[in-house]
């Protein structure tokens, strides 16, 4: 099914709703929403630094430069995986040294051969350490969501957000926006907290 179909059922009982009888959206006070989390160097580096911080607590991790990148993938001996077609210049001179396959096509048939996925961040918050994947910035999503490890690659022009609501606010009229604070994990069987059962196991931000 065509997403438009999905979703025209959905905006045609939404548009029958009288204006008048909808709830008004909250006078927002912008001091109630920040958070105290909110980092207090604003500088690039410093949401840089504060973004680390909080995705290192959420069992993400962190790598900057092309080298860090392929010492992560060589730590979990991948063999081979997907990388987005935008990245493949910079990125294949050091994965095919290490003899590391990639694929910029997705064959959904072959989805459990891809040890890793390679997509580009559309901008990341240091106030959560959340990563944002959008519609437009991510070239498959079955690449970003289905390999056991993702890596994020942070483009140099994109947005390092200082909070959740500046995120908000600069989003857009974007489809379709996935938030990734960390790696899969759900606590919802025996109040285990488990990693990876939705989505990858291990999540990479790369900053190049």
């Amino acid at each position: 099914m065509k997403k438009e179909d999905f979703f025209k059922p959905i905006e045609d009982a939404v548009n029958l709703i009288d204006d008048a009888k909808r709830t008004p959206l909250p006078d927002w006070d912008l001091s109630t929403i920040r958070s105290s989390q909110m980092p207090s160097d604003t500088s690039p580096e410093g949401l840089w630094n504060a973004f680390k911080t909080r995705f290192d607590l959420v069992h993400g991790t962190c790598a900057e430069g092309a080298s860090e990148l392929l010492a992560a993938l060589k730590s979990q001996s991948v063999k081979a995986g997907y990388v987005d077609p935008e990245l493949k210049s910079k990125l294949r001179p050091w994965l095919q040294e290490a003899g590391i396959e990639i694929h910029t096509e997705i064959d959904a048939s072959q989805i459990d051969t891809y040890q890793f996925g390679i997509t580009q961040a559309a901008g990341i918050i240091a106030e959560t350490g959340t990563i944002i994947l959008s519609d437009k910035s991510t070239s498959s999503r079955l690449g970003a969501l289905s390999p056991w490890l993702h890596i994020a690659v942070l483009p140099e022009q994109a947005p390092i957000y200082p909070t959740l609501y500046d995120a908000m606010l600069d989003l857009g009229d974007d489809p379709y926006i996935v938030f990734v604070t960390g790696p899969s994990k759900t606590a919802d069987v025996e109040g285990i907290l488990i990693e990876g059962v939705h989505g990858p196991g291990i999540q990479i931000c790369c900053k190049l």
